[in-house]
């Protein structure tokens, strides 16, 4: 150990202020589930990190990026080539935790002049969130397009916007067809409206070309909404429950899908604080940033606390995580589709339609909720739709109230 002058004046000991926030660290990866083996890597290549600030005489306030980064070096060098990537995660995950905990800081990126492509690109980003109100995945495609068109348009350096006609709308979307199928996917003229929306809602061009944009066909549908019968949707929820973590969360997921008609986006997106125990509500957090207060039924407010007391792990505030260390929440819903067509396989269903999605348990809920009764105002407040007008593909299933509405079969004879 050795004392010095630190640049704040104070006299202090080398070493010793980097045992807590070492300390800290290995604490919450124990808590966190991980196994001896990976702790014990950890402790090495964070002791060799804290040895190194301790040979380099550096205290909390001389801990700058340039310093970090200095010694981060010095530990990869001596590491085995083979061993270097994981070193760099472990690293990674200790220099982090000492910049929250404010003793660190990260080495400054050089400042890098925007160019107009990324101005836009800012601008753009901030109508989705604050205009439109969009999700992050939708905001992430929305950009992606951005930067598809008018690389497409003008190459490497963003040109004059005034300059687009809508032949170069057609030209683009054109080339994004393959196959000799009909086009039949909806999602890029979507977001090819959103950008010319905002380029003329933000005065960059003088037309709206979003009425430039083709509209896909779609063909009429025929069918009435897919949907399973009540008992089909018991078989494949109690399917997913099992005696342990992940049949568990499985079970509760399906199961508020089932009961409360949620779309998976709204499932993976609940929070610990969202859930109202003595009110016995639910916060469901909707399309559109649009926020609804639900009730939580008894069965399925029983299989949360089963999970949350015998299943679930980590730190995080949502609700639902994965059941692997860390135990992170859902990058995205995809897992509801892959639970729910493990769970016809298991059970020998079939499928009501060749895509397996989320969404029929939702259809079968509308649809059984119209047959015990339900108006199709009920249904809209229980689906939160926005549009009563969404609501009435589920009439064609109401077959007794179009039956008085039916005209009679023009039989001979009958014409006077």
């Amino acid at each position: 150990m050795t004392s010095g002058e630190n640049v704040c004046g104070e006299t202090a000991i080398q070493a010793i202020w980097t045992a807590p926030c070492r300390q800290e660290f290995l604490e919450r990866l124990r808590a966190q589930g991980y196994a001896r083996c990976t702790l014990r890597t950890y402790e090495r290549i964070v002791g060799q990190f804290c040895v190194e600030i301790e040979k380099r005489g550096l205290s909390a306030c001389k801990l700058d990026g340039a310093a970090v980064e200095a010694v981060r070096r010095a530990i990869l060098a001596k590491t085995n080539e083979r061993a270097r990537t994981h070193a760099k995660f472990c690293l990674t995950r200790f220099i982090d935790h000492l910049v929250h905990a404010g003793v660190a800081s990260l080495p400054e990126l050089p400042a890098k002049e925007p160019s107009a492509l990324d101005r836009l690109r800012g601008e753009y980003d901030a109508y989705l969130r604050q205009q439109r109100a969009l999700s992050e995945a939708t905001i992430y495609h929305c950009q992606r397009f951005l930067e598809r068109f008018m690389a497409f348009r003008f190459g490497d350096s963003l040109g004059d916007l005034n300059a687009i006609t809508p032949d170069d709308i057609i030209a683009f979307l054109g080339q994004l067809k393959v196959g000799s199928r009909p086009y039949r996917d909806k999602t890029p003229p979507t977001h090819l409206r959103n950008l010319f929306k905002f380029l003329f809602w933000s005065g960059k061009t003088k037309r709206n070309l979003a009425n430039s944009v083709p509209r896909v066909v779609q063909p009429q549908p025929v069918n009435l909404p897919r949907y399973l019968r009540p008992d089909e949707v018991r078989q494949l929820v109690e399917a997913v429950r099992a005696d342990d973590p992940v049949g568990r969360r499985n079970y509760a997921m399906l199961l508020l899908m089932a009961r409360l008609g949620l779309r998976s986006p709204e499932v993976i997106a609940i929070r610990l604080e969202d859930i109202d125990w003595r009110a016995g509500e639910i916060l469901i957090r909707g399309k559109g940033k649009l926020h609804d207060r639900m009730p939580l039924p008894p069965d399925v407010g029983e299989a949360i606390v089963d999970y949350i007391r015998n299943g679930r792990g980590g730190e995080s505030r949502a609700l639902f995580v994965s059941s692997k260390i860390p135990y992170r929440p859902f990058e995205d819903a995809q897992i509801l589709n892959t639970i729910l067509r493990s769970a016809f396989e298991q059970t020998g269903l079939k499928p009501p339609q060749k895509y397996v999605g989320s969404h029929v348990l939702r259809h079968s809920l509308a649809t059984d909720m119209l047959r015990n009764g339900a108006s199709l105002d009920e249904i809209a407040d229980v689906l939160r739709h926005r549009s009563r007008m969404t609501t009435t593909i589920y009439a064609k299933h109401d077959i007794e109230a179009l039956r008085s509405i039916a005209r009679a079969w023009p039989v001979a004879g009958d014409a006077r």
